[in-house]
């Protein structure tokens, strides 16, 4: 399971080549995932603002919705990638990838965060859901707020980084091919 969890960026970034290499993207195609993208992007840098690694149990911003907005951001990201690139491959590239890395990834954060929060996260575990959001928040006391120091601090601009990366390659791809 760790060979796995330690992979899964190594394989997203060869997902993201292939998905390069073999899309058939058009304009209507592109614009969708370019927007799906900026969702995604979103919740990533709501989430990464909240978030500090292994320190507290954070139940504020998104993680009143979900104990994972990280991954269920990702999601939205391969999703618009499949869109963006309109190929069939891509789809069942990614189906794979997800399927193979997440779960394992998604079981292997639950325990740790049981391991380092074991009180405060049975009840927080009770109250919001693993994955897919709730449009109902999780109400905790703690009441912290959106932090750009912490969205730095976590390194998240290398998403946003990436995702401007890729979409300008595969909009140049689009416009050569």
């Amino acid at each position: 399971m760790k060979i796995i969890y330690r992979w899964r960026i190594r394989a997203g970034f060869i997902g993201l080549v292939l998905a390069l290499v073999l899309s058939q993207a058009n304009l209507v195609s592109l614009l969708v995932g370019i927007g799906l993208c900026i969702i995604g992007l979103i919740i990533r840098t709501w989430a990464s603002g909240h978030l500090l690694k292994e320190k507290k149990l954070i139940v504020s911003g998104p993680y009143q919705h979900t104990r994972n907005p990280l991954y269920f951001a990702n999601l939205i990201i391969g999703i618009s990638v499949v869109i963006g690139s309109y190929s069939w491959v891509v789809l069942i590239i990614f189906v794979v990838y997800f399927f193979l890395f997440y779960p394992s990834a998604i079981k292997r954060e639950k325990e740790k965060m049981k391991n380092l929060f074991p009180e405060d996260y049975q009840e927080y575990e009770k109250k919001v859901s693993l994955f897919f959001p709730s449009l109902k928040p999780y109400r905790s006391p703690e009441k912290r707020q959106f932090s750009w120091k912490l969205y730095m601090k976590n390194r998240e601009h290398r998403a946003l980084l990436g995702g401007v990366l890729f979409w300008v390659l595969m909009a140049g791809r689009m416009l050569l091919f």
